[in-house]
């Protein structure tokens, strides 16, 4: 027994391991951000993730010390052996996904990718999330968890993410990412709109090939169309 008794140590460690610690994960690859985007935050689901696997093992382990102190018969201790070995593989199997799973914020975009042999993922402009709700219960207070929900005007319209760290600091540094990549976007703007010699209506043009090539949406256009007529 005192065998197992290491191998469960090792893999509380495993589980309880705090966040930025080198263990072995998959990082989003930065070959496919585009041109100037910069990754703020690449996270893993919190430790919590293996809450349960690691539950059953501990429990597993201590029937298994009590099965052996009272001489319990063979098939208790057949038992006992094959909670622990489902244990081992459950954990082992969330740690793979733990290691697959990205909540990314970039300086342009929210993205969520998951899955080991099937992968799946959404991926949502800043400019298009309209609200970020945190929640967390007293557990989670207490350990730093939580759960996003994002809502925006993609297709989606809500979309939920779990075992979120930190969650409150996440839900912060999205909105301060969407409010640099705003002020970005009317730089931008600005830029075009400067060139030599353009009339009002020219810029007003140049505001309407914007609007439908997405970079600004339909109130973005009013706004700026009516600052420029207030010109004339």
């Amino acid at each position: 027994m005192p065998g197992l008794g290491r191998i469960a140590v090792s893999l509380c460690r495993l589980a309880l391991w705090p966040p930025g610690a080198s263990l072995a994960a998959v990082g989003y690859p930065r070959n496919l951000l585009n041109d100037a985007e910069v990754i703020v935050l690449d996270l893993r689901p919190h430790w919590w993730f293996f809450a349960k696997p690691l539950f059953l093992l501990i429990v597993a382990i201590a029937l298994g010390v009590v099965a052996l102190a009272f001489d319990a018969p063979s098939a208790a201790n057949l038992i006992v052996g094959l909670a622990i070995v489902v244990a081992i593989i459950w954990l082992g199997v969330r740690y793979v996904v733990w290691a697959t799973t990205n909540f990314v914020v970039t300086s342009d975009r929210l993205i969520s990718r998951s899955g080991v042999l099937t992968r799946q993922g959404i991926e949502i402009p800043l400019e298009r999330i309209n609200t970020v709700f945190f929640r967390q219960n007293l557990w989670e207070r207490f350990i730093r968890s939580g759960d996003l929900e994002i809502e925006s005007a993609s297709e989606q319209g809500s979309s939920k993410f779990t075992d979120i760290r930190r969650p409150l600091n996440v839900q912060n540094e999205i909105y301060r990412q969407m409010e640099g990549n705003e002020n970005r976007k009317f730089d931008r703007v600005g830029k075009n709109l400067s060139g030599p010699g353009l009339s009002i209506p020219e810029q007003i043009e140049k505001l309407d090939e914007l609007r439908r090539n997405g970079v600004l949406t339909d109130e973005e256009f009013d706004s700026k169309k009516a600052e420029l007529l207030r010109r004339l």
